[in-house]
């Protein structure tokens, strides 16, 4: 066994290669505007290196760092009236902490919710007053409990269950409150309910089958109008995701009955007379307006790719963070302006994304392919898995794909079962049989690529990070001969182990994906656990970790290290001092770099 650790100096920008450029390239992310104050902004930067959070007054063109911390801070919420920041205050990136709060135009950081204890954010959400806040917690004790924050007073709890559950969002008024529950047990599909302040229900909304929960709902939005009490939801009754218009006073339901074949998430207009739809279909996504009185939809010009993320703004344009594979992600509106410009070198571009269909044995699998232009196969190719496992990777500028690249491999990105933006029965088959299942259609897929010619069976890489990580393991040793090299970022190593460690609410997740706790389906969890085929490994493996990680937590990834020690097998671990992936830029590089040198030393 080896250790990584040795972390080479930057290189001046002109020896820099294209690759340490894109993730050094100065990035922004979607502003979020405050709804009485649209002048006043909040977004994310990496422009210091770290990924911290910005304000930005449109109306004097002043940008402002607001959060100054050794690991970065990503998540941060303007208050409608655009006095105040919410951040969220973790420990090293273990998602265990405390709302905090500053001035917009800067000051001191004060505790937003004083006598809320530390635990996991379930949601936030801030009314127009200005000191009230409806905050959801989580935690191994409790479970998940929801509170009535306001300035000066004590906080009150107006919900509990131990079943996980979230803040969905607060009327104009601050009359309603909305939230997404799994009281039924099932975390892959939550039920809504509408509270008012003092906790007692308004309303219910759970598309159940039999008693037990098949279709999912989601908060979207209240509509931003006073006394409005229309709300927004996504559902599953068509089998993909669609908004409908929920009037949570009369019980009145508004089907939209999009015909547009993908999955479909939706945005009030500011106004209240339309909708903001985006539209996702086999990994790229367009833009739509919908009008509510006319029932007519209208196509918002957008390139060919994918739209991370859309805001309409009130004087009616629209903000998108728009990217394909081949070129870097850009905050534009659609007045033809491009909002957020960073100054500082500009990341180079990487090349498109070919689509592939593979039959399966679930159905046709869906693949995206990158490889060196002008390449010629049988090529070293890297199966980079995407995590979740409920999302799926698309037609998006992607650093760690286009490092690959770069280094003279071909790129192969599998949106398995149980990813999402195919349909709910494809993102739902992996119940039970999970890693399994996932593993089957990324079989196939290898299967095409070296019979196509593309791919060199004896240069075959399975890498990804987080649900990805965990399916790199779980393959090496399912499919031992399959692989030449495994590459297993923040991954799930040991499932039982880390069953008992991780966050109240992915135990909720994996209870609802195998069918119940390692002491109820203790077969379940050993076939789906890497640390059960451990043994049958024969590839070299490399795991990173972050020894603060919630969600695939260090203990359990020591467990399958130690089963890997005592045979002797060729592998190496870099153990970080983050949570589940780093937000500092060098710490990133650094882990790319020694993910390509060990695929450099065992594969030539």
């Amino acid at each position: 066994m080896t250790e990584s650790n040795a972390s080479a100096a930057p290189e001046r920008n002109e020896d820099m290669p294209d690759w340490e450029k894109r993730f050094r390239a100065p990035r922004v992310s979607l502003p979020d505007w405050a709804e009485d104050a649209p002048d006043r902004s909040l977004f994310v930067s990496n422009a210091t290196g770290t990924y911290e959070l910005y304000a930005w007054d449109r109306a004097t063109g002043r940008q402002r760092q607001v959060t100054d911390r050794p690991n970065g801070t990503t998540e941060g919420l303007l208050s409608p009236d655009g006095a105040w920041i919410w951040w969220f205050d973790d420990k090293d990136g273990d998602e265990f902490g405390v709302w905090r709060r500053q001035p917009f135009d800067g000051g001191e950081n004060e505790p937003a919710a004083p006598g809320l204890e530390a635990s996991y954010p379930a949601g936030l959400a801030l009314a127009r007053d200005g000191r009230t806040a409806i905050v959801g917690r989580s935690t191994d004790e409790d479970g998940t409990t929801i509170h009535l924050a306001r300035t000066g007073e004590t906080p009150v709890e107006i919900y509990r269950h131990r079943e996980s559950a979230g803040v969905g969002d607060l009327s104009h008024d601050g009359s309603l409150i909305a939230i997404e529950h799994t009281e039924h047990g099932d975390a892959m599909h939550s039920a809504l309910r509408v509270l008012r302040p003092d906790g007692t229900a308004v309303a219910e909304l759970d598309d159940t089958k039999g008693g037990t929960a098949e279709l999912g709902l989601e908060v979207l939005g209240f509509a931003p109008v006073e006394g409005d009490t229309r709300l927004l939801i996504g559902h599953q009754r068509r089998g993909r995701w669609e908004p409908l218009v929920w009037d949570v006073a009369t019980g009145e339901e508004t089907d939209l009955a999009l015909e547009l074949p993908g999955d479909v998430s939706a945005e009030w207009y500011p106004d209240g007379t339309g909708l903001l739809i985006v539209h996702s279909f086999e990994a790229r996504s367009e833009l739509f307006r919908y009008d509510l009185a006319s029932r007519a939809l209208a196509k918002i010009p957008t390139p060919p790719g994918t739209v991370s993320g859309a805001t309409a703004r009130p004087d009616g344009s629209v903000e998108y963070l728009w990217s394909s594979a081949a070129e870097p992600s850009a905050v534009r509106s659609t007045t033809g302006a491009v909002v957020l410009d960073p100054p500082g070198m500009k990341s180079p571009g990487s090349v498109p994304v070919e689509d592939v269909w593979v039959d399966g044995p679930g159905g046709r699998i869906h693949a995206l392919v990158q490889k060196p232009q002008g390449a010629l196969g049988p090529l070293p190719t890297v199966f980079d898995i995407h995590g979740g496992p409920t999302w799926h990777d698309s037609d998006a500028f992607a650093a760690g794909p286009a490092a690959w690249v770069d280094h003279g491999y071909a790129v192969i990105r599998v949106n398995y079962r149980g990813s999402t933006g195919y349909g709910r029965a494809w993102t739902d088959a992996l119940k039970h049989r999970v890693g399994l299942i996932e593993l089957e259609d990324i079989e196939a897929v290898r299967a095409w690529a070296v019979d196509s010619g593309l791919a060199d069976p004896d240069r075959l890489i399975l890498t990804g990070g987080s649900w990805g990580g965990y399916l790199t393991l779980l393959g090496l040793g399912v499919q031992p001969h399959a692989w030449t090299l495994g590459i297993a970022a923040v991954p799930v190593a040991d499932y039982v182990t880390a069953y008992h460690d991780e966050m109240e609410a992915l135990k909720a997740m994996d209870r609802t994906l195998l069918g119940g706790t390692p002491e109820e389906v203790p077969e379940r969890f050993e076939a789906s656990s890497p640390l059960t085929y451990v043994d049958q490994v024969r590839a070299p493996v490399y795991i990173s970790a972050g020894v603060n990680d919630p969600r695939c937590p260090i203990r359990q990834i020591e467990n399958y290290v130690k089963r890997l020690e005592a045979r002797g097998a060729t592998h190496e671990v870099y153990r970080y001092d983050a949570g589940h992936g780093s937000l500092v830029v060098d710490e990133r590089i650094k882990q790319v770099r020694l993910e390509l040198e060990f695929a450099e030393r065992h594969l030539g």
